[in-house]
């Protein structure tokens, strides 16, 4: 007799977490200190890890660093998705879902998206990291054929200029504020 379950490797339910660990102090030491603060004694002291456990995770910098902007795009854009699903899924607006969700990352989660945006200039400069600094784009092309590709590629524009004119802003703009400009983004979509 078989059994259909799949067996569990706690080991690589550990090792997955402890990348996780690691990249997400990365991210506080970027938040911090800047791209230029990652170092493996730094991160690995944010992380509360030996440095050891750095380099048996990622090879070098320039792995983490492109792990931890991997990470960062996956995550943003599944909660963007998600979202946008559950608005859709409650009949509610889709760009107040938009609106707020940019509200918080320019009010309580700044630090974390100055990060991430600091890893998406980045890739500016790096070509090894443009496939992860694309990946949230592709994730959110992802979610369907757009009717209207120019208008949703206007729209991804215009939510990137949204964040980054928020963070040099002194002041966080509020969903309110918000709502009307990403109405106007997503009016070429309906």
């Amino acid at each position: 007799m078989s059994t259909a379950y799949r067996r569990v490797d706690g080991r690589r339910a550990r090792g997955d977490r402890r990348r996780t660990e690691i990249v997400e102090a990365a991210l506080r030491v970027i938040e911090r200190d800047g791209v230029a603060g990652v170092t493996h004694r730094t991160v690995a002291a944010e992380a509360g890890v030996p440095p050891a456990s750095l380099t048996y995770h990622f090879a070098s910098l320039d792995d983490l660093v492109v792990g931890t902007l991997t990470w960062s795009a996956e995550r943003l854009a599944t909660l963007i998705r998600d979202r946008i699903e559950s608005s859709r899924i409650k009949g509610r607006s889709q760009a107040g879902a938009v609106a707020e969700t940019l509200a918080e990352a320019l009010g309580p989660q700044r630090g974390r998206t100055m990060a991430e945006y600091e890893l998406y200039l980045l890739a500016a400069r790096r070509p090894a990291l443009r496939p992860a600094a694309r990946q949230w784009l592709d994730v959110l092309t992802s979610l369907g054929r757009q009717p209207d590709e120019v208008g949703f590629r206007a729209f991804l524009a215009g939510v990137d200029g949204i964040l980054l004119q928020g963070l040099i802003d002194d002041d966080p703009p509020t969903a309110a504020e918000l709502l009307p400009v990403v109405e106007h983004l997503l009016e070429p979509l309906r």
